[in-house]
């Protein structure tokens, strides 16, 4: 292999937005990517693998499953985006598009000023649902139509983590229950979605506390009883194995003490509610809304 055009797992992960723990599972599980390694034994891709598996995170951007796309062609990749249904610029809701606009661009300051003048506007749940949710959903279509770079991505990912994040800080510590502990496990580094669920329910006056991505099952636990959480919330991209995620999610809820609720949401979760007992899966930002209605429905009395 050409050293001068492989590249390490590091730049394989900011390059294709998979992490490093889901490359080396995929590696064990489907045999793709076979990196090869350097004097140091350490990993190195082809650039034609590293192509590949942009493709593939088009595609589990799109709602594919890792076991359909990971040992697809190249070939067979392609068919599956030329067939992908992407998202009209005429759908876009108010606020996208000038947002989409400065993407495109490079704009990345002017960016910032749209997005915290639609906050101004709309206030942080409809923020997040009418201007972040489908303006993710048109980056990610245009990234896959090749019409906007990586870095582009990254970008956009970043000022809408800034905005959302400063929202959050803005309502201050909240003494309403439930108390919600925010985290990914280990293998998950895609972080928007958990900060639009936490602006989703801080909003809604629930207190949270985010611990920020990978956390270890048995950090969690800990966090969870020291901080007297009543809701441990975690999230899973399309780009984490579905199989693996349930595991975990089954394995956490006999770690965490019965009277701790245990939420889990993101594309790897969809549909899984029947093999995760115990769990209450959550599906979009409005279940998020639904799932904390029914937990101070049924902690009424305890919540006041």
């Amino acid at each position: 292999m050409d050293s001068a055009t492989a590249f390490c797992i590091a730049a394989v992960e900011r390059d294709t937005g998979l992490g490093k723990d889901t490359l080396r599972v995929w590696e064990r599980r489907y045999g793709f990517p076979k990196p090869g390694r350097d004097a140091k034994g350490e990993r190195l891709y082809p650039a034609e693998q590293v192509e590949k598996l942009r493709l593939i995170r088009c595609l589990l951007d799109r709602g594919q499953r890792p076991s359909k796309v990971v040992g697809a062609s190249m070939e067979d990749l392609r068919a599956m985006l030329e067939t992908a249904e992407a998202p009209k610029a005429s759908e876009s809701p108010p606020g996208a598009v000038d947002g989409m606009q400065y993407v495109r661009l490079g704009r990345t300051v002017e960016l910032a000023a749209s997005l915290r003048q639609a906050l101004l506007r709309q206030g942080l749940q409809r923020f997040v649902a009418e201007t972040v949710a489908p303006l993710s959903e048109e980056v990610g279509a245009a990234w896959m139509r090749g019409e906007i770079q990586v870095s582009d991505e990254h970008a956009y990912t970043e000022q809408v983590q800034n905005v959302l994040r400063g929202a959050i800080g803005s309502f201050g510590p909240s003494s309403e229950r439930p108390r919600v502990l925010l985290s990914t496990l280990p293998g998950e580094d895609h972080v928007l979605g958990l900060l639009m669920v936490e602006a989703t329910l801080v909003s809604e006056g629930a207190a949270c506390l985010s611990l920020g991505t990978r956390t270890p099952m048995a950090d969690l636990c800990r966090a969870a009883v020291d901080n007297g959480i009543d809701v441990v919330g975690l999230s899973f991209s399309a780009a984490f194995p579905a199989r693996q995620a349930i595991d975990r999610m089954l394995e956490l809820r006999a770690m965490l003490p019965p009277q701790i609720t245990l939420w889990a949401g993101g594309a790897a979760m969809r549909g899984k509610q029947k093999r995760l007992p115990g769990v209450r899966v959550v599906s979009d930002l409005d279940d998020a809304r639904q799932a904390l209605a029914e937990w101070r429905s049924a902690h009424a009395v305890e919540a006041r």
